[in-house]
């Protein structure tokens, strides 16, 4: 097995040795082995990190670039990128454990979308925008609205999507004219590594884009310091609720993309074929490590029991294993043993609590090394549960019946997140007008258009987040709005 190695950070357009001179070994949740090594930043790196992108924003070329002209580098980034997709794709497969089918999308599309943000979304940017005139008394006044960059941006992202997740919180950053800290997740930091490899080729500026790795002391420091302007971060909402304390102080901008609890919603006349492979791909995907994932089945009574047994049918002929050495396996590892304990105790909460293991719910037989679990029914739950309420992150999905559609929206809602959701139904209709009451950032109808689309918003309601991503309101999150009036002479 390939291992990447690195012994260096990148700050300020080079890459530094860390103040400590230490590495942390990264663990390939299928293997258990050692897949690679990166360096152990330290409070100081970081402060480093930080100071090295205020001076590139206050001093420095890139905010004060065009849009198209960034775009211009970003773009070059982006052609580094596509040479280098099958390395990436090699490395999500064993950092994260991710199947090959699913490795190609979470490499591919965010530079899809990192392309079409460049060539479709910016050009809207580029003007400022004039304002009518307005009279008071005996004067005129005229003025324009300028979008100007935000500053220094913290990014975090979490393990489960390193590379997506960065591109996503980078590039409208970037392209904003904002200079930014990327800090990856310690159980998945590989590809920002590589990440920094292709800025630095393709000649970003110095200061611009500056990696640093995780820790709680180094997160601490770039959330907390007078320094950055924005915390962007991508994971659980426990977290997010710290770095909302942490940013508080000097009153920061925080864009959050948090946790969910999404509801999938299959009513009386919903086609169970389709619906069927739908349930099982939003528990399994990924072994179940997505926030916007849909891992509460709602299901109407009458078919409550026929989709039970076709979703444990499916689920007990799924592939599970490493991906890396086998193409045909559908369901890898949890990212961590800690990860995997956590999503077993839920379980057997949630068997205490009266719920039921339809299918799953143990360590497949066979795996002795891996952080595997076994795709997970659990039925006879009830929606004031905590396996109904609390995210698991992990392969395990619940089915909660309901009447009518009104019980099935106020189940739906009743929830503390509200990220995503899902409505099967014939009548397209009647799907659309559940789908406007649920209040989460998005719902599918019918399983939705295949992907999620880059161009609309991407973001959670209550504590599923603040802020959206993607399009052009990722971009607006990366940017100030700024009033300039001045006197009009009369007549």
């Amino acid at each position: 097995m390939k291992q990447y190695e690195w012994d260096r950070l990148y700050i300020d357009g080079a890459w530094r040795p860390p103040h400590e001179p230490t590495q942390a070994d990264v663990i390939g949740p299928a293997t258990e082995r050692v897949i690679g090594r990166v360096p152990v930043a330290t409070a100081k790196d970081a402060e480093d990190a930080v100071l090295a992108a205020r001076v590139a924003f206050e001093e420095g070329p890139w905010p004060r670039l065009t849009y198209r002209e960034r775009a211009e580098v970003l773009l070059k980034m982006s052609g580094i990128m596509v040479k280098r997709r099958d390395e990436l794709a090699g490395i999500d497969s064993v950092e994260v454990g991710r199947t090959r089918a699913a490795t190609t999308s979470f490499v591919d599309v965010p530079i899809e979308r990192w392309i079409d943000l460049m060539e479709r979304v910016v050009p809207g940017f580029e003007f400022v925008e004039p304002m009518l005139p307005n009279i008071v008394g005996s004067l005129v006044g005229q003025g324009v609205v300028h979008r100007e960059p935000f500053g220094v941006v913290s990014a975090i992202s979490p393990f489960n999507a390193p590379w997506m997740l960065s591109l996503f919180k980078l590039g409208p950053a970037m392209v904003a004219g904002c200079t930014t800290v990327l800090m990856p997740s310690p159980l998945a930091p590989l590809s920002a590594f590589v990440l920094a490899e292709i800025a630095d080729e393709a000649g970003l500026p110095a200061g611009v884009l500056n990696l640093v790795t995780g820790s709680p002391e180094v997160g601490e420091v770039i959330t907390t310091h007078e320094a950055v302007d924005l915390v962007s971060f991508t994971g659980s909402d426990a977290t997010g609720r710290r770095i909302m304390a942490q940013a508080a102080p000097t009153l920061k901008k925080v864009v959050l993309e948090l946790g969910g609890k999404s509801a999938n919603i299959v009513l009386e006349d919903a086609d169970l074929d389709r619906v069927a492979t739908d349930v099982l791909r939003n528990f399994t995907a990924n072994c179940g490590q997505g926030c916007g994932m849909l891992t509460r089945t709602l299901v109407h009574r009458s078919l409550h029991d026929e989709l039970v047994e076709r979703v444990t049918a499916l689920a007990s002929g799924v592939k599970i294993g490493d991906p890396a050495t086998d193409p045909t396996v559908t369901v890898g590892p949890i990212i961590s043993a800690g990860q995997r304990e956590r999503v077993e105790s839920m379980i057997a909460r949630g068997v205490e609590e009266g719920a039921r293991i339809a299918v799953g719910g143990k360590r497949p037989e066979g795996l002795d090394t891996g952080y595997f679990l076994e795709p997970t029914v659990m039925v006879d739950v009830e929606n004031s549960m905590s396996v109904a309420q609390d995210e698991f992150f992990g392969p395990v999905m619940v089915v909660i019946p309901f009447d009518d559609d009104e019980e099935a929206i106020k189940i739906a809602n009743d929830s503390r997140y509200g990220l995503a959701g899902g409505v099967w139904s014939r009548d397209v209709s009647r799907a659309y007008s559940v789908a406007q009451r649920i209040r989460t950032g998005s719902v599918a109808v019918n399983g939705g258009g295949g992907r999620v689309t880059p161009h609309g918003p991407f973001g959670g309601y209550k504590h599923s987040g603040l802020g959206r991503e993607w399009g052009r309101w990722g971009l607006e999150e990366y940017l100030q709005h700024k009033t300039i009036t001045w006197p009009v002479a009369a007549g």
